[in-house]
């Protein structure tokens, strides 16, 4: 599962990853972060030129401008969800799927790998949104916020304790320069370039530690958007230009958050290794204290999730997710001896979060599945009913929309497609493939054979995808499966490449559903929309529809190619809706027009996560938080090294302990 992108914590992805070979520098026993060389410090100069040129965007104001009367907030009545008393120290061991190809978080190849230990679970943003309380916020960087009179401003006041990891403090200068930095051509990154030109209309600075955010209308979640972002150090970036992703490639940056990545901590291929931030500036935060625990966060290499699991039972690592039922059923049952010994301690926790939308991505773009008629008949072939009834032993719920989770029904009208072969059949003549070939598989006119190759790059995955190649046969469809390694696969569906993709894209838990980055057209084709010049445009109100584009737009994240202008139009009033009564109509039209584009087969949905890992492995009581998506996501847990002795023995001397599959189910 691939992750969208981290502005209010929209990230995370199930493990993406690759082959490095590592070269260039980084912050290892020294800091060589900043260019000694003023030659290699183009980046000031360059924003400098960007302050005088966008004034309508980037303003200061002396502190006494700021409005007086303001009602500041720091939610410091709002419970903690972390364990105070949590023992701090020791290496946890974990494993990831591939070596990382980058240690960057953004640009290339950034949004796999490892970035979720270097960003999305431990970056500190100004504001967080608290995890059992929807709506509610508490400080990050920001020690306290207030809301404007016009309704669409927000004001922040740094912590003057908020350090990065290097000692420097935080301040309004790495304010202004994260939002240079995500607008600027230099990053290659059109999708944050976009979203933070569109999401934010005005950044004031007051002083080095109070500024505020304008976004361009009022919003019910507008404290979280305007305040959950992690900033980037301005002083870490001066060599920052057109080749900034060439120079910062394998370059360690400093961070807001409890863990660092050192040079020397990085065993080419084999392992990472991240490290406590000494005196982590907000180990002793509300919010903060009992998070964070381990001293050291070992990351193995291990790229097949069999022999990962093998790993976990011999005791290499402390914890193995076991969403899948042939982990938690037939590879680790309850009778299992280390289970039933008590020395492996089983956890199903259920979350209430916005669901990943697992399913499979047609590229509508692609001949003939460019013809709804076909995307039709292979919704009606897929049979997701069965892989939630057999693959997940019925654990799994098929997605009703691809917006699930988010607390209302998005449309009523709109709900999955089940499986029916004879519709399927209809649908695929309509488009032209009404004969049957003698293996079985329909063919049109020309002799094309209703075949395509169905991607996926989540080894995980390989037992399920033989129940949709064989139910597929009973409409007439081939589905050829290819499982990718993560880089590879994630690359070609990110450059559109793919037929057929079975992926998801894991959802930051928010107020409302994003449908602008996987579908408005400007996120399929450059020259979607096209000025009166014939010039090409983002947006539907800005230009015409274009027929006959050519141009794809490669690494976004709308990977059906969707190109529907009705659906941009109501995409585009959507990011524009102040209340959320507009939101909900909005959203509503929208899933009617992606149900009818079909572009999107409806896969699955686990209302829970389950994990299981080794009994010296604490957590607080409760074991996690509401809108965890797994159950390392906040942090909470800790080693307890008296403990991990005691079950070293006892794996030795035979001893056992009473037996323990806990389910939790207060947020059920």
């Amino acid at each position: 599962m691939q992750s969208i992108s981290h502005p209010w914590r929209f990230a995370i992805l199930l493990p993406l990853t690759l082959v490095l070979a590592l070269a260039g520098c980084g912050r290892g026993d020294g800091d060589k972060s900043a260019a000694a060389d003023p030659a290699d410090r183009p980046m000031e100069a360059d924003l400098a030129r960007t302050l005088k040129e966008q004034p309508e965007f980037y303003h200061t104001a002396s502190i006494d401008q700021l409005p007086a009367d303001l009602k500041w907030e720091d939610t410091s009545d709002l419970p903690e969800f972390a364990d105070p008393a949590a023992k701090p120290g020791g290496t946890f061991r974990y494993y990831i799927s591939d070596f990382p190809r980058t240690t960057r978080t953004i640009g290339p190849d950034a949004t796999g790998g490892i970035r979720q230990y270097l960003l999305d679970y431990v970056g500190v943003a100004y504001v967080h949104p608290h995890p059992n309380l929807p709506g509610k916020a508490f400080p990050g960087l920001a020690r306290e916020w207030a809301v404007g009179a016009d309704g669409h401003t927000y004001y922040f006041r740094l912590d003057p304790d908020a350090r990065w990891s290097d000692g420097k403090p935080v301040t309004t200068d790495d304010v202004v320069f994260s939002f240079y930095f995500m607008r600027s051509p230099h990053l290659r990154e059109p999708w944050y370039n976009d979203f933070y030109t569109k999401t934010y209309e005005r950044l004031t600075i007051y002083d080095s530690h109070t500024f505020a955010i304008t976004l361009p209308q009022p919003k019910p979640d507008g404290v979280i958007r305007a305040g959950n972002l992690v900033p980037y150090a301005r002083h870490a970036f001066q060599e920052f230009g057109p080749d900034w992703i060439e120079r910062y490639q394998w370059r360690t940056v400093p961070t807001t958050g409890a863990y660092e990545l050192l040079d020397r901590n990085i065993d080419r291929g084999r392992s990472v290794t991240l490290t406590k931030v000494e005196n982590w500036w907000a180990r002793d935060k509300r919010f903060w204290r009992g998070r964070y625990n381990p001293d050291r966060y070992r990351l193995e290499v291990i790229r097949d999730p069999d022999k990962a699991f093998e790993a976990f039972t011999r005791g290499d690592i402390d914890l193995y997710p076991s969403n899948l039922s042939k982990y938690w059923y037939e590879m680790l049952p309850d009778t299992h001896p280390l289970v039933a010994g008590g020395l492996i301690v089983k956890a199903k926790f259920f979350n209430q979060i916005p669901r990943p939308d697992w399913g499979i991505w047609i590229n509508s773009a692609r001949p003939p599945l460019n013809d709804v008629e076909l995307r039709l008949g292979l919704q009606y072939a897929t049979n997701f009913d069965l892989v939630c009834e057999q693959y997940f032993r019925g654990d799994a719920v098929r997605l009703e929309t691809r917006s699930d989770g988010y607390g209302w029904n998005m449309n009523p009208k709109v709900s999955a497609r089940h499986f029916n072969p004879a519709t399927a059949r209809e649908h695929f003549a309509r488009a032209g493939f009404k004969q049957q070939g003698p293996d079985g598989i329909l063919i049109n006119d020309a002799g094309q054979r209703l075949s395509f190759t169905l991607t996926t790059y989540l080894a995980t995955l390989r037992d399920m995808l033989p129940i949709l190649q064989q139910e597929a046969l009973k409409a007439g469809l081939e589905l050829k499966l290819e499982i990718l390694d993560s880089t590879t696969g994630w690359k070609k569906v990110q450059e559109k490449q793919h037929e057929l993709s079975l992926i998801a894209l894991s959802r930051s838990v928010e107020a409302c559903p994003r449908y602008w980055e996987m579908y408005h057209g400007s996120n399929a084709w450059i020259d979607a929309y096209l000025d009166e010049n014939g010039k090409p445009v983002d947006t539907f109100a800005a230009g015409k529809p274009n027929p006959n584009p050519t141009q794809v737009r490669v690494q976004t994240n709308n990977m059906t190619m969707t190109f529907v202008p009705e659906l941009d139009r109501v995409i585009e009033a959507y990011d524009q809706a102040r209340s959320m009564k507009e939101i909900k109509d909005l959203a509503a039209q929208a899933e009617w027009l992606i149900y009818q584009d079909a572009a999107w087969v409806n896969g699955w949905a686990l209302p829970f996560h389950r994990t299981a890992f080794w009994r010296y492995v604490k957590w607080p009581k409760g074991y996690n938080v509401m809108q965890s998506r797994s159950a390392e996501e906040f942090f909470l847990h800790w080693i307890d090294e008296d403990e991990r002795k005691a079950t070293e023995e006892a794996r030795r001397s035979g001893q056992t302990f009473p037996s323990q599959v806990l389910v939790f189910d207060q947020f059920k």
